[in-house]
């Protein structure tokens, strides 16, 4: 969203109005919100996991927990998204000229380069991307597995387990939505960080990037499909 003007005007004039220092701006507000878009739903999806596979967990959660997750998971992303801004790696406009991102091209210029894209990738991708599949994988095992025994549990039991799992399934479709949206730009981005030059086509580069951020509208939409109260 603090990106949309920037890409709508710039679109619009078929160039980047806004300058070098805008560019860099762009860029690091993407990287930081999706960043930390994807670590927050993977501290949701522990907290998921921690409830419904190991239910004492649940007694001890204190909404100061919570705004102290939330900090940290804005600092991390806060954290990988200045690093271009301070040296490591850089940020630059896409091949379409109308929005700037991560410079993917870095990784074939430098050693610093490399090692930038290969960090954020493991850290801001692959090890969430990891965390989220493992706990609702683990979530499903356990629910599977737990059916027979919530059936002899009192109401308020009941009502309370339904309600936990309810809210994990809205978690896991908000989850599926995101990375949907963001995998095919992460898969451009590593191929043109280190294919050969040119090998992504600039309209094809469009997509993704386009995809990629549709994925703010996603969350209203399940929210109400869900119909969750």
């Amino acid at each position: 969203v603090t990106g949309k003007p920037f890409f709508v005007v710039s679109s619009l004039s078929h160039r980047w109005l806004f300058g070098w220092e805008g560019c860099r701006f762009y860029g690091w507000a993407g990287f930081f919100f999706g960043c930390g878009s994807l670590i927050t739903m993977t501290v949701v999806s522990l907290d998921r996991y921690l409830k419904i596979c190991h239910l004492r967990y649940g007694t001890w959660l204190k909404r100061h927990h919570a705004f102290v997750c939330l900090a940290l998971v804005w600092a991390y992303a806060a954290f990988w998204a200045t690093m271009p801004l301070v040296g490591w790696g850089s940020y630059a406009p896409e091949p379409f000229g109308t929005a700037c991102t991560l410079d993917w091209w870095l990784a074939q210029a430098s050693v610093s380069g490399q090692s930038f894209v290969m960090a954020i990738l493991f850290f801001c991708l692959v090890l969430p991307t990891g965390i989220i599949v493992f706990s609702y994988i683990m979530i499903i095992f356990k629910v599977k597995s737990s059916a027979k025994e919530i059936s002899h549990f009192d109401a308020r039991i009941k009502n309370s387990h339904s309600l936990e799992i309810k809210l994990t399934k809205v978690a896991m479709l908000i989850c599926a939505g995101f990375l949907i949206a963001w995998i095919p730009y992460a898969v451009v981005s590593v191929i043109s960080a280190f294919g050969e030059p040119d090998s992504v086509p600039i309209p094809v580069s469009v997509i993704p990037t386009l995809l990629a951020k549709s994925s703010a509208m996603y969350n209203p939409i399940i929210y109400q499909v869900a119909d969750l109260k």
